[in-house]
């Protein structure tokens, strides 16, 4: 690999990804629409009142109790004036007056979901944010159901059911908003759920199209524009040849994580969740379309390019993290790419257009695999982890957590570097035989993570695209479980699973300012422009999760396995932090 990756590399250089931040949305100067911020998912603002120099005289501006003592995943949301947050379960909405003092609740919306949708989320019942759009509020809740809301008033202007708990699938993503249509996909494939991204429209609420993660071209929206780069994708109904029998109806693929957009190649990109059950042997052959990346057109949702970075995936790394667009000069070419930070270990950079594989590099530590090869697109799994039925495997480096997991990261277009909060954790396993029963765990795993050797749990690493390793890294005793905030004052932002939300010099890693909050942060940190002009940093704190479930749910830490290999790892998380749900925001005084 190292040869082919390296020739791949010759002459990169990695340029600004501004052309698809705020200006192809409505104006977010100051603002923080998407749960992303922008169309590109960078998660970087333009705000730099807030900087290196003067961080550290960061104070406390307000707080605000959300009344939800769960998993707080979500990336508060705002835009005119007002701040937007969705809780967990019971997914309550509230917007908060940012120009009146503490930033009163202007309104508070209750979408009463089934509250035994809760029973079928794998991870915990978290919500990952809203999308404004229009002078429209659009979220989602946990039994399947998608809002529309008014900005201004919380009143209900549409609802549209689009999961079914009985299946096992729930919503609990941050959907994006692109040329009126809302992007919607599911969660479940830990239970079997048959993955798909949905696009409503966003007046109405009506279906415009929905693409499945398995089954016919059809159902995948597959026809005569689907040009993969790599033979392996090539085929005819390959979701469903891949697949043993009808494996491929509970075959997984779910699409929980993020959601890109190119306004100039006019594509969607979204990652697939691993195929179900965990156990590789019940599965045989590729089992597309899950563990990879697709490209859509956004109008009709036909898919334009397919790359699987995990073909029959044996540890359930799926491909579901977020893809950051970054456009780039490639030995002289432009390139327009997308930055994957892989659960596989591998940072993977794809060519937008076609779906090349134009570089994937280790980022942790790996005995899962040996490489992967960049003219073919093909990972080498190791022999020695492979999952053996009913024996224990041991030293499986990453862990099926992932090398990360949903947690985004943010990209600098000043500094060229991609901050990827993640994990540090390998495992040993054992897979056996499972049975499908819709609405119940679709495993047949046995898992316990381990620590990953030398260092902590988890890290923040400063990834540089174009020298394909660590600009720096900063190492963490527990999975660094948040997501990252980049800005132009050069500083990151992130929190740590027992409730320390950190900035720290972008292009250095030095530690530069720490406040200690009431519960772990599992949240995604925004930056926006608050009344008179202030720059302000916002994050949600309130520990959960899958990582954090060992605190959130009191679970019994001395089963090994508890928390789907988390209690192994994690026994020490509930005696330091505890649960809470609590809004944070910090301006310079």
């Amino acid at each position: 690999m190292g040869a082919r990756v390296i020739a791949a590399w010759i002459g990169i250089s990695v340029l600004c990804v501004c052309a698809l931040c705020a200006g192809a949305l409505e104006s977010n100067d100051g603002n923080w629409p998407l749960a992303g911020n922008d169309y590109a998912n960078s998660r970087y603002s333009t705000l730099d009142e807030i900087n290196a120099t003067n961080v550290r005289g960061l104070k406390l501006a307000f707080t605000f109790a959300t009344g939800v003592a769960r998993g707080h995943e979500a990336a508060p949301i705002v835009a005119n004036g007002l701040m937007y947050i969705v809780t967990p379960w019971p997914n309550t909405v509230f917007a908060l007056d940012l120009a009146k003092p503490g930033a009163a609740v202007k309104w508070k919306f209750d979408p009463a979901p089934d509250a035994w949708a809760q029973g079928q989320a794998c991870c915990d019942a978290v919500n990952r944010g809203a999308a404004y759009a229009n002078g429209r509020v659009y979220f989602n809740a946990l039994d399947g159901s998608v809002f529309a809301l008014d900005a201004l008033t919380g009143k209900e202007i549409w609802r549209a059911k689009l999961a079914d708990p009985a299946n096992g699938e729930t919503l609990t993503m941050a959907p994006l908003v692109v040329k009126g249509k809302v992007l919607v996909g599911n969660s479940g494939a830990e239970n079997g759920a048959r993955g798909w991204l949905a696009a409503l429209d966003a007046g109405t609420g009506r279906v415009v199209w929905r693409a499945y993660s398995t089954g016919t071209d059809r159902d995948a929206v597959i026809g005569k524009d689907f040009k993969p780069f790599y033979a392996r994708d090539r085929g005819s109904d390959l979701g469903v040849a891949t697949w043993p029998d009808d494996a491929w109806k509970v075959g997984g693929g779910t699409v929980s994580g993020f959601v890109s957009y190119d306004p100039t190649l006019d594509l969607v990109y979204y990652g697939t969740a691993s195929p179900a059950p965990w156990n590789p042997h019940q599965r045989p052959g590729d089992n597309k379309w899950t563990a990879g990346v697709f490209a859509r057109d956004a109008d009709t949702g036909a898919a334009r390019w397919f790359y699987q970075m995990n073909p029959h995936d044996l540890h359930a790394y799926g491909g579901g993290n977020e893809n950051v667009l970054v456009d780039v000069d490639v030995a002289g070419a432009a390139r327009k790419v997308l930055l994957h930070p892989g659960g596989n270990g591998y940072m993977y950079m794809i060519d937008r257009a076609s779906g090349e594989v134009l570089a994937a590099n280790p980022y942790v530590r790996i005995t899962s695999s040996t490489g992967v090869d960049v003219e073919t697109g093909s990972i080498h799994y190791a022999a020695r982890t492979e999952p053996r039925l009913d024996k224990v495997v041991r030293d499986v480096c990453p862990a099926s957590a992932g090398a990360k997991n949903w947690q985004p990261s943010a990209y600098s277009p000043r500094t060229h570097l991609l901050y990827v909060p993640h994990q540090n954790l390998c495992q040993e396993a054992e897979v056996s035989q499972t049975s499908y029963i819709a609405g119940t765990p679709y495993l047949g795993a046995q898992i316990k993570m381990q620590r990953a050797p030398g260092g902590g749990r988890g890290a923040l690493t400063a990834w540089d695209p174009a020298q394909r390793k660590p600009a720096w890294s900063i190492p963490e005793d527990l999975p660094v479980w948040s997501g990252a905030l980049a800005t132009a004052g050069d500083i990151v932002f992130y929190g740590t699973l027992d409730g320390v939300f950190k900035a720290v010099d972008a292009r250095t890693g030095a530690a530069l300012w720490e406040y200690q909050t009431s519960s772990g942060i599992v949240g995604q940190p925004i930056a926006y422009r608050g009344p008179g002009g202030k720059e302000y940093i916002a994050v949600l704190a309130g520990v959960g999760g899958w990582a954090g479930a060992v605190a959130a749910q009191d679970v019994d830490s001395h089963d090994a396995t508890a928390a789907m290999g988390f209690g192994n790892v994690l026994e020490d998380l509930k005696y330091r932090t505890r649960r809470g749900g609590m809004l944070y925001v910090f301006a310079l005084q």
